[in-house]
């Protein structure tokens, strides 16, 4: 071989690799997070489009009820509590699972506004009932001298259950003593001249006890609180009722509140809070009060 053919042979190639920097693949977790905040937007404006639906009574409802949901749970609201609100399609049974596919719009909608003008006739019918009921007991206070010094005491309404009679204490005249259950002797009066207006209508009644925030205090019943107590207030005005003459079947329920319904919100401790409330039920509220027991 010939000197210029060496020279070719010995040149070796170079080949060089270049090594290319590639991005990791990015994770998901953002999608979660933007997820999160659509669904949140979501909830955010279908709650203020059901705000912005509702009327001013509604409105004032809910916060009553966000304000004192007790109260209004037991006793009723003037605004949304009074009201009945019902889905379309759906029933008197929420909890059937069974039912039928109607093959017209409204089949019995004749009937049911005949029921519905007859519910709302009874309806009105007990509610003049209870507000002459109301009349005879502020007339018997009017008449009788030895009620004359009850008239502040006495609160008289017609709710949602009824006609409800609030007896409230009096800081110089008190229904019971501190932490007593048993009724002062002026108060036994009182309790029979309602037993005998109570007796003129057919309506059975409910009794509840109240008392103040002043927490219960005695070292030899370290177990009995305000609940226990204003419960056996509302039983001494049950028995007191029973033993002037009212009937002891028409008795529908008897509970104690503590002092969780106030009638003063400014002051836990006044002694209006103090009070027995009789209500005189309306015949649907107590066919609620049956069904739940």
């Amino acid at each position: 071989m010939n000197d210029s053919n060496k020279g070719k042979s010995s040149t070796a190639p170079i080949i060089r690799k270049v090594k290319k920097n590639q991005h990791k693949h990015h994770g998901g977790s953002w999608k979660i997070a933007f997820a999160d905040f659509v669904t949140a937007m979501m909830a955010f404006f279908l709650l203020m489009w059901l705000i912005a639906s509702l009327n001013k009574a509604q409105k004032d409802g809910i916060s009553e009820y966000f304000k004192q949901p007790l109260k209004i749970t037991f006793f009723g609201g003037e605004n949304v509590g009074n009201q009945q609100l019902n889905l379309k399609g759906g029933g008197p049974k929420v909890k059937d699972t069974n039912g039928q596919v109607s093959t017209t719009d409204h089949p019995s909608a004749p009937n049911k506004k005949a029921q519905d003008i007859q519910i709302i006739q009874s309806t009105e019918s007990e509610t003049q009932k209870l507000e002459e009921l109301k009349s005879k007991i502020n007339l018997s206070i009017k008449e009788d001298p030895s009620l004359a010094g009850l008239k502040n005491q006495l609160i008289m309404e017609v709710v949602k259950n009824g006609l409800r009679i609030q007896l409230i204490d009096n800081q110089n005249k008190p229904m019971f003593d501190v932490g007593s259950d048993k009724l002062n002797p002026g108060m036994e009066h009182v309790f029979i001249q309602i037993a005998k207006l109570l007796n003129n209508v057919p309506n059975k009644i409910t009794i509840e006890g109240h008392t103040d925030a002043h927490p219960y205090h005695n070292p030899d019943e370290l177990e009995y609180t305000n609940w226990e107590l204003s419960a056996q207030r509302a039983n001494a005005a049950r028995r007191a009722l029973v033993k002037a003459g009212f009937n002891p079947d028409r008795v529908l329920r008897v509970s104690g509140f503590s002092s969780t319904v106030p009638l003063n919100l400014k002051d836990p401790y006044s002694p209006e809070n103090r009070r027995i409330s009789i209500i005189v039920m309306k015949k649907s509220a107590e066919k609620k009060v049956i069904k739940n027991k």
